[in-house]
């Protein structure tokens, strides 16, 4: 059996710190997202595919750090809510690409508001220069450690 000395405790622990918050600051964002019919994953990919005419689902896999089974679902929602639309690819009839309704386009802006408030809500107790210190922090350790999936729960 270990010595209580030796076994450090849950709080002595950096990742406990970060996922205290990184729970706190998504389920706030999860529940507000919830209010206007969508969830973390939904508006990832909407956002993702904000800045773009269209997408293939295999890019959007890769972007996301998801299976393409998982988009194909994520896609099949959000057609099925007209937030998004399929098309056949002019490059290569076998496939589609995923874009924007009308509907998603004008939506997008509303969440990315949600995420904003979001954030300010947790942060806003910061100071700007701990806000970039931690961020920077946060950076270094995703290029560090090769972090490329968005975090979509």
């Amino acid at each position: 059996m270990a010595n209580r000395k030796t076994t450090s405790a849950l709080d002595e622990h950096l990742g406990y710190w970060l996922r205290m918050v990184s729970n706190h600051v998504s389920n706030g964002f999860a529940r507000k997202l919830e209010g206007h019919g969508a969830t973390v994953a939904e508006w990832v990919l909407l956002r993702e595919l904000f800045d773009v005419e269209a997408l293939a689902p295999s890019r959007l896999a890769e972007r996301m750090g998801m299976t393409r089974g998982a988009i194909s679902k994520l896609a099949d929602r959000l057609t099925e809510k007209k937030l998004v639309a399929r098309a056949d690819d002019p490059d290569d009839q076998r496939a589609h690409r995923l874009s924007l309704t009308v509907a998603g386009r004008e939506l997008v802006p509303e969440l990315a508001a949600l995420a904003d408030e979001n954030d300010a809500s947790f942060f806003a107790d910061l100071t700007a220069l701990e806000r970039a210190n931690i961020e920077a922090i946060l950076r270094k350790i995703v290029v560090r450690r090769g972090l490329k999936d968005i975090p979509v729960s």
